[in-house]
């Protein structure tokens, strides 16, 4: 499904947090750590059978051994934060985030406490805690995770490290924004051209407007999200950011949100052309399809919106999709063998060439 939207000008502040100076400091933090980009690979045979000029896919999956671009926001924001001893930094998280977030504050010893609803598995969990956070298991969805990290940490004065906001609490979200732009500022340093389209999949919708935000040249920018877990999508149809009802899990589980980040649907409110909804079997066809490269149900979402939208005439013609379209996509998280806390999912040999 999709539902088409129009564009206005994006907020003088929001184009100051996303705009052109937004990778710096998190491109600082990366070279400390002697971090190098991730791939940028071409897809020449999979867009020709999508009818499409180029795909550009960044390869997420390959950041910081965290294998995910989660890993550029939480850890980002707590060495940015990180100002006093004795500090504890908390998080909700289905995975990847509370990942992120661990590993910052192991970088600066720090405490971190991280909280994890029922829906998390215990390979993710392990993981969480390998990195040395303290786990809080809490019944009920990754929302509820949310609220009740937000209650404990303002109970014990913790510095809550969220990839969501809310009203009164966007600063942080927005330094893990600002860390997500580092992928476009890769990006842009190494495709032989500009990208005509771009479909990334959203949760909270923090990645996405990241991206939105920092591509300058405003590609057609179309937002993907699992048909069980919608919150963009269905807040689009509103017309005003709304919560949805929880829905059947769904495959595409670092995804699985029912209400979005208010800074991240401000900003895709404003400059997002459609939002998607991609099924459960469109998911596993996308994985599928970009082997050997190594992508979870949720980090090949992007690219399942796309052979939706490739493959549907009247899609096509309302986000003017050709043989000379040129798509960016993320692999925003890579797969997880059963039984390994971090995963190291298929290996691939090297970036394809993107010429």
């Amino acid at each position: 499904m999709i539902v088409l939207n129009t564009r206005t000008p994006l907020d003088p502040a929001d184009e100051e947090l996303l705009g052109p100076n937004a990778p710096i400091g998190p491109l600082r933090f990366l070279a400390s750590l002697g971090s190098v980009p991730t791939p940028l690979m071409g897809l020449p045979d999979l867009a020709d059978s999508l009818g499409v000029g180029a795909i550009y896919l960044k390869n997420e999956g390959e950041r910081l051994g965290l294998g995910s671009f989660k890993a550029l926001g939480g850890a980002y924001a707590v060495e940015r934060l990180a100002s006093q001893p004795g500090m504890v930094f908390t998080c909700a998280t289905d995975g990847n985030h509370g990942k992120a977030v661990a590993y910052g504050a192991r970088l600066v010893g720090a405490r971190s406490v991280v909280f994890v609803h029922r829906g998390v598995s215990q390979p993710r969990i392990d993981a969480i805690a390998e990195l040395g956070a303290e786990i809080v298991r809490v019944d009920g969805n990754y929302d509820d995770s949310v609220a009740e990290a937000a209650r404990v940490s303002d109970e014990r004065g913790w510095t809550v490290v969220s990839d969501t906001a809310w009203p009164g609490y966007e600063r942080i979200p927005g330094l893990v924004m600002q860390g997500y732009t580092v992928i476009v500022k890769e990006a842009q340093d190494a495709l032989p051209e500009l990208p005509t389209h771009v479909f990334i999949q959203a949760g909270v919708g923090g990645l996405a407007a990241a991206v939105a935000g920092h591509f300058a040249h405003r590609p057609t920018f179309v937002v993907v999200e699992p048909a069980r877990a919608a919150c963009l999508f269905e807040s689009a149809r509103a017309g005003r950011l709304i919560t949805i009802d929880p829905q059947p899990p769904t495959v595409m589980a670092m995804l699985e949100c029912y209400r979005p980040s208010l800074s991240a649907w401000r900003v895709l409110s404003h400059l997002a052309d459609a939002f998607m909804t991609v099924d459960e079997d469109e998911a596993a066809e996308a994985v599928k399809s970009l082997a050997p490269i190594s992508a979870s149900e949720s980090g090949a979402a992007g690219l399942a919106g796309l052979m939706q939208a490739a493959r549907d005439p009247r899609i096509r013609e309302q986000l003017s999709i050709d043989r000379s379209s040129r798509v960016f996509l993320i692999v925003s998280e890579r797969s997880a063998p059963p039984g390994s806390p971090l995963g190291t999912g298929n290996k691939v040999a090297g970036p394809v060439d993107t010429g």
